[in-house]
């Protein structure tokens, strides 16, 4: 039969099932030692990390190291190939100290220099689309013996420690990795739970177990092969025909609805469902005259009715969200919900009246086609329907793909338009910072002094992250009162497997990058 889990009943279930003393056991018997195969529609750009700050970043968790990482159930970052602490009382000083014996998997030392090399060549080669803006508070790197790396920040940067555990840092062989130039020779050399044992772009990669690896994770498994498909068809009927036994990032939502019905093609599946962060909002480009007016702004923000949003076109495969900072992440709140509460057109029409608009507002709203799944345009439509409902609004809506769409907003060429956004490290940080500012991730300037000047700043100082939720509370209030954003929904994630695969309830970090070391087949109940 079909089995549907949510990582909350999943984690309950594990501690009946050890108290009970038949929990599942890793073994090293022929049966967990077997090969899992997983497959995705997240093929990697490029193989070099040095290049790429996208969804590369999941095959990269699982063949390199970083100094700090994201062990399943953390959202603060943790020791992995080091230990390290901030030395001075304003979070501009970093210590790491190595474990002792690290090496790469060609058999070369892990050391101080090695990491130095990582991190200063990403700043070098400065890769378009690379992660060198990751590391803007970054001055220099300083090394003192073979195990201690010492960095120094321009200015007082808390979230660096999380920056050092996404893998868009991990930690290369300078034997295998040019100082100034990518690696071009197709091959991977790390230090990580994996070797990459062969790769064809686009179609699969063929992980082996470590022998040499020294960290956090404990592999479950021998070995893992990942296939690449470019359609999620092609990959959910794999799953069916047993030729993978587990999916990661690709379902649409249409198929998870269809996966979760008790149905004869479904027997023997299991769908693991957990919170995402990755999130949906509307930008306004205050710069238009269409909403150049904040009563209008308000006015949109006051109408919208994410539930109906998230029910009519995502069918339940992800939630309402009232923030920009998402549930799941320190500092979440609901602020916008608690400042406009439920949809009313009457307080829309009040809003407007106000301000001497009259007449149907006017606006164009923008998508592009082809990044963020086939349910945008659906989306846009419901949008589009809320708002004319009211009688207050006339909506046009259009759509183009990534390139020309990106293109358009960077130019301030659009009133409205959809963004999506998966964070780079799970901390409100990143959920609020990369908005504002004369130059933000959206091309559309948000001057808030108060956050930029006064909030952030603040929050930057403290390496102890739980005793700046009041400063980003206050921010989330200010997104609120500019409505400058329009948080929409954030998603769900869901791996669906044969029920012969134990560990997908752990297998996501909260980056949510798969973790395949969790993964294995179940021996015993």
């Amino acid at each position: 039969m079909f089995n549907r889990t949510s990582l909350r009943a999943a984690a309950a279930l594990a501690s009946i099932s050890l108290l009970a003393g038949c929990g599942l056991v890793a073994g090293d018997d022929a049966e967990g030692s077997k090969k899992i195969t997983v497959g995705t529609t997240s093929a990697p750009t490029t193989l070099d990390p040095a290049a790429a700050w996208d969804n590369s970043w999941e095959l990269y968790r699982n063949v390199f190291q970083t100094l700090l990482s994201f062990p399943t159930g953390s959202t603060a970052p943790q020791p992995d190939a080091a230990d390290c602490t901030f030395t001075d009382t304003v979070s501009q000083v970093y210590r790491c100290e190595l474990r002792e014996g690290l090496t790469f998997s060609g058999g070369a030392k892990l050391d101080a220099k090695a990491v130095k090399h990582s991190i200063d060549r990403i700043r070098t080669i400065d890769a378009q689309g690379g992660p060198a803006g990751l590391l803007g508070s970054l001055d220099r790197v300083e090394t003192q013996g073979d195990r201690t790396v010492v960095f120094h920040l321009r200015k007082s940067d808390a979230t660096f420690p999380f920056i050092l555990a996404t893998p868009a840092m991990s930690i290369v062989d300078p034997a295998k990795y040019p100082a100034d130039k990518l690696r071009e020779d197709g091959g991977v050399t790390g230090s990580g739970p994996y070797t990459l044992e062969s790769y064809q772009e686009g179609d699969r990669a063929e992980l082996a177990g470590n022998p040499t690896y020294k960290g956090f994770a404990q592999r479950k498994n021998d070995a893992v092969t990942i296939r690449y498909f470019q359609q999620s068809e092609a990959m959910v009927k794999a799953l069916r025909d047993k030729e993978i036994d587990a999916t990661y990032r690709g379902l649409t939502s249409e198929e998870v609805v269809e996966l979760g019905e008790n149905r004869k093609e479904n027997e023997g599946l299991q769908l693991v469902e957990s919170t995402g962060a990755d999130i949906r909002y509307l930008v306004f480009n205050a710069k238009d005259p269409s909403v150049s007016k904040l009563a209008v702004r308000r006015a949109v923000a006051q109408v919208v009715d994410r539930s109906a949003l998230v029910s009519k076109v995502y069918q339940g495969t992800a939630e309402p969200l009232y923030s920009m900072v998402p549930k799941g992440i320190a500092g979440h709140t609901t602020s916008f919900l608690d400042s406009y509460g439920k949809p009313d057109a009457a307080k829309a029409a009040e809003l407007l009246s106000e301000a001497g608009i009259t007449e149907p507002v006017e606006l164009t709203f923008w998508y592009t086609t082809d990044r963020y799944g086939s349910g945008t345009a659906a989306e846009f439509k419901e949008l589009k329907r809320q708002l004319e409902a009211t009688k207050l609004f006339k909506v046009t809506v259009q759509g183009k793909p990534w390139k020309e769409f990106q293109g358009g907003y960077q130019k301030g060429s659009y009133p409205v338009f959809g963004r999506g956004w998966f964070p780079d490290f799970p901390d409100p940080d990143n959920f609020i910072a990369p908005f504002v500012g004369k130059q933000n991730a959206l091309s559309t300037p948000y001057v808030r002094p108060e956050i930029t000047d006064e909030l952030l700043p603040r929050t930057r100082k403290a390496s102890d992250r739980s005793t700046v939720t009041k400063e980003f509370e206050r921010a989330q209030e200010i997104l609120v009162e500019d409505v400058r954003l329009l948080p929409l929904w954030q998603g769900k994630l869901y791996i669906a497997a044969s029920e012969e695969i134990a560990g997908g309830e752990r297998a996501l970090d909260p980056q949510t990058v798969m973790q395949l070391w969790e993964l294995q087949r179940k021996t015993s109940w």
